[in-house]
């Protein structure tokens, strides 16, 4: 894909997210980022930021006019309160995103999705992301990527126990784990989704944990 790239992204809040948004307004290959958020963003002269109710998006708003798309979206089954509502805000909502801006021209799509994505997984949240995966490459994209980082290193806004204590284990046993099982820097998975969305190989294309170390 040229310089100067449109591109729209989905959870620029969150702890992939806010680095995603940092790499992109900094880099000379994009042209402009529409930020579709749950939460006020700062001020940018490349940027674009939409406080928007995912439940009710527009069908032809000039937003979905990009070149590309890059989706961090995701919670918790207890930041939602059950399986249902997760399911909505890691498989629906983003699905419905891809589906809307590549009817309106999108090339390329980048998702931050996860290791043992799988849709005949057993448990449910690697289960949900390969459902997401497996959807998303029916839609018709010219280049997806998926990026599989295991346990993200990095302060989020939210405090996740069980996130915290593998951090510590996994943090310790580092230089004695197996590439794909040690902790994925927040700025290394940015930049790998940013350079998919930007390059846009042709094809699906997955970029694993061992490669996000």
């Amino acid at each position: 894909m040229s310089e100067g790239v449109r591109l729209l992204l989905v959870g620029a809040t969150g702890l992939v997210g806010r680095h995603v948004l940092t790499q992109a307004l900094a880099d000379p290959r994009v042209a402009s980022v529409t930020a579709l958020a749950r939460r006020a963003l700062p001020a940018h002269p490349k940027l674009r930021a939409l406080q928007v109710d995912f439940d009710h998006l527009p069908d032809d708003a000039d937003w979905w006019h990009v070149d590309a798309a890059i989706c961090m979206l995701g919670t918790t089954i207890r930041a939602v309160g059950s399986q249902a509502a997760f399911r909505r805000v890691d498989h629906d909502y983003p699905l419905d995103v891809a589906r809307r801006v590549q009817a309106h021209g999108a090339r390329a799509f980048a998702l931050n999705s996860a290791l043992g994505a799988d849709p005949t997984s057993r448990v449910f949240y690697n289960r949900v992301k390969g459902e997401l995966e497996r959807d998303l490459a029916a839609v018709g994209f010219g280049s997806l990527t998926f990026v599989r980082p295991g346990l993200i290193g990095g302060a989020r806004d939210e405090f996740r126990l069980g996130e915290r204590v593998a951090g510590i284990v996994l943090g310790a046993l580092g230089p004695l784990l197996p590439p794909r099982w040690r902790i994925n820097p927040a700025p290394r998975i940015a930049a790998a989704l940013l350079d998919a969305a930007i390059d846009a190989p042709p094809g699906v294309h997955v970029v694993g944990s061992e490669r996000l170390g």
